[in-house]
């Protein structure tokens, strides 16, 4: 990176409003960014979760309305949801995220808060490295959805409530696949292949792989296995439904649509770039979060 970077940073700040034992880390990070003389804006309600109901000093930070910022770099403060969610409002924006690990496991978000000083000051000296995140978009013909179309881990689409099983006819680049008799069906980036993917028999997708997975949710048949396929395909869903609705839910942010919607799922014209420290290493992360080889007896 370039260490001639101007002294001056700008940084926004995204948080988890649900962390209320991490006020400490919060103050922390203010504070160091303050040392530094940092311009910092805060998103509009963890501003608020943290002056009025941690009473936490801002220290005159900015507040951030909607997507309506500029910085040098982002910092996510929560797991890998609240990062999900700062991917969200920095769209295309092309700002690295830098994520601070104040939830449980942490493939994203893998600073830890007794690392933030180090972290940040990693900004500072240009000390670090930008991870390309792949992000995949959803169009629904005859709906607007209310939710943003995009996402950094995965699109599914999924059975309502107690509902029986979905037909989810799958086409990729207009050839026909399979019609899945499932709860649903997960497309997902190598992001999202450790996340809803992984849990539903996914494999584990290396960053920067250039491949999307389409995993089955529940199968109806038991051969029915994941595929591979490459990140430039176009791939178009329909759904048969029993109540003739189904979920569609884009990194978790869900809503309804009518069976004869036509899904197209393709890749966004822009990727999320994520902070890593120099030196870091992608299987360690993955052998520790995974605890692979750890002794359980």
């Amino acid at each position: 990176m370039d260490k001639n970077r101007s002294a001056r940073l700008r940084f926004a700040i995204f948080g988890n409003v649900y962390q209320a034992k991490k006020s400490a880390s919060i103050q922390k990070i203010l504070s160091y960014l303050s040392e530094k003389g940092a311009e910092v804006a805060i998103e509009r309600e963890f501003y608020t979760f943290i002056t009025e109901g941690q009473h936490i000093d801002a220290g005159g930070a900015q507040v951030i309305e909607g997507t309506d910022f500029e910085a040098d770099f982002v910092i996510s403060m929560g797991g890998d949801g609240t990062l999900l969610k700062s991917a969200h409002f920095v769209g295309a924006k092309d700002i690295p995220i830098m994520g601070v690990n104040m939830g449980r496991l942490g493939f994203l978000a893998d600073v830890s808060p007794n690392e933030i000083e180090s972290a940040i000051d990693a900004l500072y000296s240009g000390s670090y490295e930008l991870e390309e995140h792949t992000v995949i978009q959803v169009e629904v013909e005859g709906q607007t959805l209310e939710t943003c179309p995009r996402a950094l881990n995965d699109i599914a689409v999924l059975k309502r409530d107690n509902a029986s099983m979905i037909s989810i006819r799958t086409c990729i680049n207009g050839e026909y696949l399979v019609t899945y008799q499932a709860d649903g069906l997960i497309v997902s980036t190598p992001t999202g292949s450790t996340a809803y993917s992984l849990s539903n028999g996914g494999p584990i997708i290396v960053p920067q792989a250039g491949i999307l997975c389409l995993t089955p949710v529940a199968p109806h048949s038991l051969n029915i296995r994941p595929i591979a396929i490459k990140d430039d395909s176009e791939i178009t869903i329909t759904v048969e439904s029993r109540s003739h609705q189904f979920l569609i839910a884009i990194d978790g942010r869900s809503e309804k649509c009518q069976e004869d919607s036509r899904l197209t799922i393709r890749k966004a014209p822009y990727a999320i770039h994520i902070v890593k420290r120099q030196g870091q290493k992608y299987f360690a992360t993955l052998r520790e979060k995974m605890m692979w080889g750890a002794d359980q007896r």
